[in-house]
């Protein structure tokens, strides 16, 4: 069994084998803190302007991930998939300060 630390699965870039498209490189994780297992890989959403306006969040559960390579991470998200993995990001309470 091949270890590795949350810092080097960030460094790798995440490709879905569906249809080649890059995803970008996974920000966070989700883990069940009772197995210590991961349940999902994160991707912060891209653009924005000093976190202003930025994409959604996908998220990957991790069951949709099919290698990890030296330099990827290759899952298996079909278009449904996909739709189902963005998760919009919350807007500040009016009135709050970012």
């Amino acid at each position: 069994m091949q270890k590795s630390s949350t810092a080097e699965l960030r460094k790798k870039e995440i490709i879905n084998l569906c249809d080649g498209c890059r995803l970008g490189y996974a920000c966070d994780f989700e883990f069940d803190i009772c197995d210590g297992k991961i349940l999902a890989i994160i991707i912060g959403g891209s653009g924005g302007f000093f976190g202003f306006c930025k994409d959604d969040d996908i998220v990957i559960p991790w069951h949709k991930v099919e290698c990890i390579g030296d330099d990827t991470i290759l899952v298996r998200l079909t278009p449904t998939d996909l739709d189902c993995c963005h998760i919009p990001r919350k807007k500040p309470k009016k009135g709050s300060i970012l």
